[in-house]
């Protein structure tokens, strides 16, 4: 059982499903607010690895889907600042166990990182429900949800 530290948007339907897989499977999850934790460059900037900039950005943040953010185009330096000034861009979840930090809920990495086997043989059926299902980006495209800070749907 890992204790994870949990960096996540509150009411996003994505993040509760995310918490739920990892509770089911056995993992201690300590969720924190994603768009008010004090971010500063260099800890935000641990959570991306070696991944292009782009893979750093929510693709449903409303700058993003407007244009006037292309992540494809920034370079780190240019990209940390804009999510320290906007974390709706920040994609989540920011996840940290022990001293290792992820970006994403890829559930092929994250299983073979911790492991997401139910703990118990009555989640079996939620926990591979909800392997099934894409985890990644907002079930809800809907602009107006994300510019009031939380999935409302």
């Amino acid at each position: 059982m890992a204790r994870i530290i949990f960096y996540e948007k509150p009411g996003c339907r994505n993040n509760t499903k995310q918490k739920t897989l990892l509770t089911a499977s056995g993992h201690e999850v300590v969720s924190f607010n994603l768009l008010t934790e004090p971010w500063t460059i260099e800890r935000l900037r641990s959570f991306f690895g070696d991944r292009p900039v782009a893979e750093w950005f929510n693709k449903a943040a409303p700058k993003v889907k407007s244009g006037e953010v292309i992540p494809e185009k920034l370079d780190a330096a240019t990209a940390l600042t804009l999510m320290l000034q906007d974390p709706l861009l920040i994609r989540r979840p920011l996840m940290e166990i022990d001293n290792r930090r992820e970006v994403g809920f890829e559930v092929d990495k994250i299983d073979a990182w911790i492991g997401l086997k139910p703990a118990d043989a009555s989640l079996q059926e939620i926990s591979n429900n909800l392997k099934n299902q894409d985890l990644q980006g907002c079930p809800n495209n809907h602009q107006h949800h994300h510019e009031q800070g939380a999935c409302k749907h």
